[in-house]
């Protein structure tokens, strides 16, 4: 049997680990011939989140990455997660809004949708699949998400992808196991029952966040599933996906196919380790085993972001309140998945309560939008007296009685003419400020080298200093000094 691989280091790994400000365009494009000659399956390439993080943090064109790299890598499908019917913005988006966008998406180079709902609603997935079908997606794949709740039980799942696969709207289908949760003991019924329940090709996706990924992937690779998501060595491990390397040793130890190229593969591993030491980014092993996973769910992704977000308020220290916390508020917002956008929702929620100290004193407007039954109903009830607080707040009838997203030509009245579709769709979705910003930032660098980065930062910083008369520079085995003349 052939297993094929899914690269997520530019996406999920780049989040998971290292909060998704990791990467920038031309680090990206630096490997991306590499990665273009491994043969993956697809390159998880990004999401709008990814895409407004591109243009808050980095000041660079996200639209202008995805060509570039679609260039610098024509064989290899590119593929865009959705989280549901929103695009960047947290507010419910038209359907035909979401058709512009995946048909822009279409157009700049994404060839393959994996379609998340963040509450797996069948119909919402459905919805999404024509959608893209329609926008002139190629490869369509159902993104169905793992979470443990009295109901989330092998059936629940098995007949799911019945539902989604049954109707022939995706070409695959792949079981999404954003909190590292799948056991190697569940693997073993969870694969099986979903496999006979499909006649598509079945992905599995899991995370180390607890170690438990790297045992899980031989064992769904021996019971079915046919592609795996895995990430250069840098890049995976911690929060993010089992490394691509062992993978491939490990179930070629099995006996099973992988048909890659190694030199690349090698050489993928080489530029992120030498790129992740350049940038000062962790450089992460397996999860110890931590059975509070199992209660507050908390994805890779948003477990990256959330210690980033600690670090820098110099509250790092908090982080196990606030995963305690996390499951208190995921109980009574009525146990949603936690998967985009609700682990972000929880988890803001459960920082807030932490740091003021009192449960719900603030609630961020996503939170009440939730309550208010904006992202559709939970799979369980909500707990009554907050549902009662939140929604008997003043802020719940402000939201209650907003404006929703306009149609595309109100919005292209609220945002002017004379945009290209691409950046109108920046503008409909995120602040004028920060676009502004990034289209102040003109074209993103091309060039990247990690070899280089220090002596470059280096020479950046010396220039800074005009009255500098002499650097000296050590390291073991190595001495130079320089002295400037008068």
């Amino acid at each position: 049997m052939t297993i094929s691989l899914i690269d997520t280091t530019v996406r999920d790994g780049n989040q998971s680990n290292w909060g998704a400000t990791g990467l920038d365009t031309a680090m990206m494009l630096g490997i991306a011939p590499a990665m273009d000659r491994v043969g993956f399956e697809a390159i998880d390439f990004t999401t709008s989140t990814h895409m407004a993080v591109a243009v808050r943090f980095s000041k660079q064109d996200p639209w202008e990455r995805l060509r570039l790299f679609r260039a610098a890598a024509p064989k290899t499908k590119l593929s865009f997660l959705t989280t549901g019917m929103r695009f960047i913005s947290w507010e419910t988006a038209s359907h035909e809004l979401m058709e512009f966008s995946f048909r822009l998406l279409v157009n700049n180079g994404i060839d393959r949708f994996a379609v998340m709902d963040p509450m797996n609603n069948v119909a919402a997935m459905r919805t999404m699949a024509d959608l893209t079908r329609k926008a002139g997606g190629s490869d369509i794949v159902a993104a169905l998400t793992f979470t443990l709740s009295p109901l989330h039980d092998d059936a629940h799942f098995a007949d799911a992808a019945r539902q989604l696969t049954e109707t022939g709207q995706f070409n695959r289908l792949y079981l999404k196991d954003p909190g590292g949760l799948v056991t190697p003991e569940r693997a073993r019924t969870l694969i099986p029952a979903i496999k006979a329940a499909i006649t598509v090709p079945l992905e599995f996706h899991s995370h180390c966040t607890i170690g438990l990924a790297p045992f899980s992937y031989p064992e769904a690779a021996q019971l079915g599933a046919t592609c795996l998501h895995t990430s250069s060595s840098a890049a995976a491990n911690g929060t993010g996906q089992p490394a691509m390397t062992p993978t491939i040793r490990n179930l070629r130890d099995l006996g099973l196919t992988v048909d890659v190229d190694d030199e690349a593969v090698a050489e993928m591993d080489d530029w992120f380790t030498t790129l992740a030491h350049a940038e000062g980014l962790s450089h992460g092993t397996p999860g110890e085993f931590d059975r509070s996973y199992f209660r507050h769910q908390m994805p890779g992704g948003m477990m990256g972001t959330m210690k980033r977000q600690l670090a820098e308020m110099k509250r790092l220290h908090l982080l196990p309140q606030v995963l305690e916390e996390v499951e208190q508020v995921r109980a009574d917002l009525g146990y949603p998945i936690m998967v985009t956008p609700f682990s972000q929702l929880v988890g803001s929620q459960a920082l807030m309560n932490v740091l003021s100290g009192t449960r719900y004193q603030n609630v961020p407007d996503e939170v009440t939008r939730y309550v208010l039954g904006r992202f559709g109903a939970p799979a369980m009830p909500l707990n009554a007296e907050v549902e009662d607080r939140i929604k008997s707040s003043k802020r719940a009838k402000e939201l209650d009685d907003e404006p929703r997203m306009g149609s595309l030509d109100e919005l292209r009245a609220k945002v002017g003419r004379g945009y290209s579709d691409e950046e109108f769709l920046l503008r409909a979705v995120m602040p004028a400020d920060q676009v502004d910003a990034m289209k102040a930032a003109g074209a993103a660098p091309r060039d990247y080298n990690p070899q280089t980065r220090a002596l470059k930062y280096l020479v950046s910083e010396l220039t800074k200093r005009p009255k500098l008369s002499g650097v000296k520079i050590t390291k073991p085995g190595f001495s130079l000094e320089l002295n400037g003349g008068h």
